[in-house]
């Protein structure tokens, strides 16, 4: 239910965990794959109606309380002259990456010149949702968005864009920059599109130490989430032992990975909701068992201010009876 939902990311407490999963709409769902057979994902994500269709495939299964726009974060590469395609085996390739300090210098256009198709699905998930689910907007962060337009490919360590801060900090600033100009704007147009709520996926800024997040990160998260008027949820992975990093971000909940023991979380987070955290490897175990660490969570997790949701994406092998064993966990739960 939208209402629940919006009360959870408030740090409300309610009668059960609100619950939705990272990926929900895609690869684990045979429907998905039956329909992707006539469209190539950038075909899929632009194309409104089927991008809804998409979206709304886990609704029409699960019921979950958050529906997720079927998207990619790196459309907002699109009105920085960005361009990118996906390659089997490989993943997003940018086909012009930053290859000196003068490929940082950018400046975005107009969004809705380059992504109307965005705007469009929103909408159209609003008047069908209504209020019975929140929709869910969301974007890469600069530091993960920066990352990719460095490297060019996906990469484990996403050394180019760390030596382009070492080597060049003034390009990498600049390149945070534009990203973070780009990122408000495109977060406003989906609030007013009819997104009911924004994840932050910056998933690699921990890549940086506490320090460089805390001097060329940091500000930019709070500038992104203050420009958001509705609630906000701020994703970085690998922060464990720096959750009051994203505590600052002024984010309404911090969504946390499945490394975060959450009774800690809670003492050092106070009255900031969380978001999580089931290591997604776990829904491979059988259902029963799926249940019961999903419960643990919960119960992890205390009463007030609680999203469920995996640790990260559902894996795309993933069984299906063991995604609607997490969802229906969450539903039967009653406090």
């Amino acid at each position: 239910m939208k209402d629940l939902f919006l009360r959870a990311a408030r740090g409300d407490r309610t009668e059960r965990p609100p619950v939705w999963m990272m990926r929900q709409a895609g690869r684990y769902l045979p429907e998905y794959r039956s329909l992707r057979e006539d469209y190539t994902f950038l075909e899929a994500i632009s194309t409104p109606e089927i991008a809804a269709e998409i979206t709304l495939q886990p609704w029409e299964r699960f019921r979950p309380d958050g529906i997720v726009m079927y998207s990619d974060i790196l459309t907002v590469l699109e009105p920085l002259g960005f361009s990118y395609h996906l390659e089997s085996g490989v993943g997003p390739v940018v086909e012009n990456p930053v290859e000196s300090p003068a490929d940082a210098e950018r400046t975005h256009e107009p969004i809705d010149d380059h992504l109307p198709y965005v705007g469009d699905l929103l909408e159209i998930l609003d008047e069908e949702l209504g209020s019975d689910a929140a929709v869910l907007g969301f974007t890469g962060g600069p530091f993960t968005l920066a990352a990719y337009v460095c490297e060019g490919t996906p990469s484990r360590n996403f050394m180019a864009v760390r030596r382009l801060r070492a080597e060049h900090p003034d390009a990498f600033e600049a390149l945070l920059r534009a990203f973070t100009d780009t990122i408000v704007d495109y977060v406003e147009y989906q609030v007013e599109a009819g997104a009911d709520a924004i994840q932050l996926f910056d998933t690699y800024a921990g890549l940086l130490s506490p320090a460089d997040y805390r001097r060329f990160l940091l500000p930019l998260h709070q500038e992104i989430v203050d420009a958001i008027d509705v609630p906000t949820i701020a994703f970085v992975r690998n922060v464990s032992g720096n959750l009051e990093l994203l505590e600052e971000t002024g984010a309404d909940v911090v969504a946390l990975d499945w490394t975060v023991d959450l009774e800690r979380a809670r003492a050092e987070l106070g009255d900031v909701a969380i978001q999580g955290n089931l290591d997604p490897a776990l829904l491979y175990g059988d259902p029963d068992d799926v249940r019961e660490r999903t419960r643990a969570v919960i119960e992890a997790a205390d009463d007030a201010g609680h999203i469920l949701n995996l640790g990260h994406g559902v894996d795309r092998n993933t069984p299906v009876e063991n995604v609607a064993a997490f969802f229906e966990t969450a539903k039967e739960f009653s406090r």
